[in-house]
């Protein structure tokens, strides 16, 4: 494609004729066996063949719904070209971790959702195409020198996908950065909250060997808040010359109904953490084997949820039901995991809400009291509000409960912050430059959007990055006056 990314004249008509490519899973029956991802790798004439059925169309729709507007069809015109390296190049000019977006981005309400190609057939498979692309390029080896120290220091608050791009950008300019986080490895949501078979935590440690020789330093298993180890106002007056905040919203949000605290009733992360990593990866508090029993009863409605499912039947549950309280038609999370949940086991009771958990003598939740709904008029999200169906509950059995019903922003943290929050808890940031009302302190992900995507993680980190850049080099300036700190020797 010329330098000008002008798109190249193809002959639309024709490709509108490509049939798509079979993209394969493994078998639902072999992968509830086992935790690797359910696509199977692509080879190369299968990924140029589908890159191929993109029209190349000027409005390039899919670029503009992608939360980091990625240029798609140049990365494709590469791909079929048969230079994946060079695809891959394209995805690396706005995106820190294409790896993770191919595998995770929910494309068909974004870029495939607006695949002019989809609006006749089915649309491009972009996220696997990224995936495949991304992956070719983490696996090249590439000797990278180390910068030059620039004498300043910055600290990470959370070590998710926000966090780690804004470490990575700012550490790639010899900056020395300390991420701070309460896990005690680096990954953050896509270490502990992402499910293997989504995500196998190889590509993830695969991505984290291109920090090595970067002046980066890990700091794991150490609370940034009012009850942590250390304050936003103590990293400041330690030396470092800004902060990132990053630390996501990992707050799983409770359920107010009798019998929630029975042995047996488990929160999405921490479950999802138990049962994906191994034992050494986990805090010592969490560190006791899960068991999950026969029966398993999960509470929620999106992604977690069906992570949350699907973990359940990898354990060993033979009985999984999720329970949500509206229709499918409601559901905020991915057709694409419904069916895959459906496809490994996963039943569903929709328009049903839990009542009270009813447990044993010794305490062990032994049943989920529910009671049936109905859907009256749009609620503040728009959605129709469920209300409950007098005389309509019924029991449901179970070994294990696991509630998935959404997250929040850990006030802990961002009350020792003294940056402005918003009535919700996030953090409230200038759009353009990630910059909170603190000087030096920026912020981005989900403890800035609420519970999101990896994507817009990613966004908001290159974002931030940029300004810390900019700020780091006005303190040069000004040699920290402005700023009453004086720079720190290398």
């Amino acid at each position: 494609m010329p330098e000008s990314h002008e798109r190249p004249k193809v002959d639309r008509k024709a490709r509108l004729q490509i049939p798509p490519q079979k993209i394969a899973k493994q078998d639902p029956n072999v992968r509830v066996l086992n935790w690797s991802e359910v696509y199977l790798p692509l080879s190369l004439d299968m990924a140029k063949a589908e890159a191929e059925r993109c029209i190349q169309c000027p409005a390039a729709p899919c670029q503009a719904a992608c939360p980091a507007h990625n240029d798609i069809p140049r990365a494709l015109w590469k791909l079929e070209q048969g230079d994946a390296l060079a695809a891959a190049d394209v995805f690396h000019e706005t995106s820190s971790m294409p790896e993770m977006c191919g595998r995770l981005c929910p494309q068909e309400r974004l870029c495939e959702g607006h695949c002019v190609v989809g609006k006749n057939a089915k649309p491009v498979a972009i996220g696997r195409l990224e995936a495949f692309v991304a992956d070719a390029w983490r696996l090249r080896e590439v000797a990278v020198a180390p910068p030059e120290p620039s004498g300043r220091r910055v600290a990470v608050v959370g070590a998710g996908p926000a966090g780690l791009t804004v470490a990575q950008k700012l550490a790639e300019r010899g900056h020395a950065v300390t991420i701070f986080d309460a896990w005690p490895e680096l990954g953050g949501v896509l270490r502990y909250g992402i499910p293997n078979f989504k995500l196998e935590k190889r590509v993830l440690d695969e991505w984290l060997e291109r920090l090595d020789g970067l002046p980066v330093e890990f700091i794991g298993s150490t609370r940034i808040g009012k009850s942590g180890a250390q304050t936003v106002d103590g990293l400041l007056a330690e030396g470092y010359d800004a902060v990132f905040l990053g630390h996501g919203a990992s707050d799983g949000n409770p359920l107010d109904v009798d019998g929630v605290e029975l042995s047996g009733v488990h929160l999405a992360t921490p479950f999802l953490s138990r049962g994906n990593l191994r034992q050494d990866a986990l805090p010592e508090s969490m560190r006791e084997p899960l068991h999950v029993g026969r029966r398993v009863v999960i509470i929620g409605g999106g992604d977690t949820s069906m992570d949350c499912a699907r973990t359940a039947i990898r354990l060993g549950g033979s009985e999984v039901t999720l329970v949500y309280r509206r229709t499918e038609k409601e559901m905020v999370g991915r057709e694409e995991e419904r069916q895959h949940a459906r496809e490994e086991g996963v039943r569903f009771e929709f328009l049903c809400a839990p009542v009270r958990f009813l447990g044993t003598g010794s305490g062990r939740v032994r049943a989920v009291q529910l009671e049936r709904m109905e859907l009256g008029p749009p609620d503040e999200s728009g959605r129709r509000r469920p209300q409950p169906v007098a005389g309509s509950e019924f029991a449901l059995e179970a070994d294990t409960v696991v509630l998935a019903i959404g997250y929040g922003v850990d006030d802990d943290v961002t009350a020792s912050t003294g940056v402005t929050c918003d009535t919700w808890g996030d953090v409230v940031v200038d759009r353009a430059t990630g910059a909170t009302d603190r000087p030096g302190v920026f912020a981005g992900g989900d403890n800035v959007n609420g519970a999101d995507l990896v994507v817009t993680a990613i966004r908001d980190g290159r974002i931030a990055a940029e300004a810390m850049l900019a700020y780091l080099a006005e303190l040069d300036t000004c040699a920290g006056a402005a700023y009453g700190r004086a720079k720190t020797p290398a």
